[in-house]
């Protein structure tokens, strides 16, 4: 088989994991006239966009599709009937370099089946970042998809070579990992976990400059993170979010990704005949900003009355019809903290606020200019020139406003 047709069957099997960014590595590049890549912006096949913006470009592949387990979700479990292919090494090597000369990518996102056994698997996965690295001197980012029973001395070597580092958690609840997955382990997971936030926390402390200006090895500078697949069982989004809540505060994480269940070809009866609707999958990430950067508890963002997100409207959105009785805030002397939970708030307007305020009272015409939605905002908040009228907080059609209009299902043809 050629490399080609390899790429075409591996790029395809590697699109179901959606943990592919590379934000949150080191500067590197190779100006100086050694080396080859670099970790700025660049344009190519698996698009993923960093925090500030940028659109960034991987080499998103699998080293083979063949694996000895036999995951119920997985296109590629050992009894699924797919075409297999295994590259290389050195084709690995070889493509990414052949890759980034010509400006498609700027790194690597490389995963694998298990093949022979989790050491073996992992073997291969390193030979081609240490190869990269220190024979091409690729400056390019690298992130590897972890083995959790691997050797320690293996996920040790990975960490030297790689950006980033992620072990995929699978679904949220234990039992039914062991029902959809019964070759894996949801404990050996978490203890590979702890074993990396172990090895970034020794890394952190030991790059910090001593009064010689020596600094310690390097292991993976932009952290780890792992991913979950909504839908293939019956969780909850309750259960979901307080999942990954444990796993930021256990394992500090960078990043948990959420991944709609996708139906497969010849699928087990135990999996569900259709897909969750992608806006559940997005109202996920929602939630997860939430927790991650404007101070919302697990415990607050969903309604326990059925445990599950609106679909209809943002969480933020959601959690604020539900607490009416935190609104209006005045946007002049409200907190950091009260102001994060404003609907149509996002951080960086939250800090646009706080520094104008210093200057000048803020009005409704200001909110434009703070890229404020004033339709969503008005409701929830007081300034000099508004005061929402006392009817329209507390009536029961303010959530209809906030709704998608309905419209019309198409005929098909």
């Amino acid at each position: 088989m050629d490399v080609k047709r390899k790429l075409e069957i591996l790029a395809d099997a590697a699109k179901y994991d959606a943990s592919c960014a590379s934000s949150g590595t080191e500067k590197r590049d190779s100006r100086d006239g050694k080396g080859v890549g670099s970790t700025d912006a660049g344009m190519g096949i698996c698009h993923s966009y960093a925090p500030d913006g940028r659109c960034i470009s991987l080499l998103k592949i699998l080293l083979t599709n063949a694996c000895n387990y036999d995951c119920l979700y997985c296109v590629n479990r050992a009894s699924s009937n797919v075409t297999r292919a295994r590259f290389t090494v050195d084709e690995v090597v070889q493509l990414t370099l052949d890759f980034y000369r010509r400006n498609y990518i700027e790194g690597l996102f490389l995963s694998s089946g298990i093949i022979r056994s989790a050491d073996y698997t992992m073997e291969q996965v390193v030979a081609v970042a240490r190869k990269l690295r220190e024979e091409h001197h690729f400056r390019g980012y690298i992130h590897l998809k972890t083995i959790p029973e691997a050797d320690d001395v293996l996920i040790t070597e990975a960490g030297k070579h790689a950006d980033r580092l992620s072990i995929n958690i699978e679904v949220p609840e234990e039992d039914s990992l062991a029902k959809l997955a019964p070759e894996k382990n949801v404990r050996a997971i978490r203890r590979t976990m702890g074993r990396l936030r172990l090895k970034l926390d020794e890394a952190r402390e030991g790059r910090k400059p001593t009064p010689r200006g020596k600094v310690g090895p390097r292991f993976a500078p932009a952290g780890q993170s792992t991913q979950m697949i909504v839908g293939a069982d019956s969780a909850n989004d309750s259960t979901i979010i307080r999942t990954s809540a444990n796993l930021y505060g256990s394992y500090n994480l960078k990043r948990i990704y959420y991944s709609a269940f996708s139906p497969i070809p010849d699928a087990s009866r135990s999996l569900p005949l259709r897909a969750p609707p992608l806006i559940r999958e997005h109202r996920l990430y929602q939630a997860d900003w939430l927790m991650r950067f404007y101070g919302f508890e697990a415990d607050e963002i969903v309604d326990d009355a059925d445990g599950m997100l609106s679909l209809d409207m943002d969480p933020k959105l959601a959690w604020a019809l539900r607490n009416r009785e935190r609104f209006p805030l005045d946007v002049n002397s409200a907190s950091r903290e009260d102001l994060l939970r404003v609907p149509g708030f996002g951080a960086k307007a939250v800090q646009r606020i706080i520094e104008t305020r210093r200057i000048s009272s803020i009005r409704v015409g200001d909110l434009a200019r703070l890229h404020i939605p004033r339709n969503k905002a008005l409701p929830f908040i007081v300034l000099p020139d508004h005061r929402p009228a006392v009817n329209l907080l507390d009536g029961a059609n303010l959530a209809e406003r906030f709704k998608p209009k309905a419209t019309q299902l198409g005929l098909g043809f």
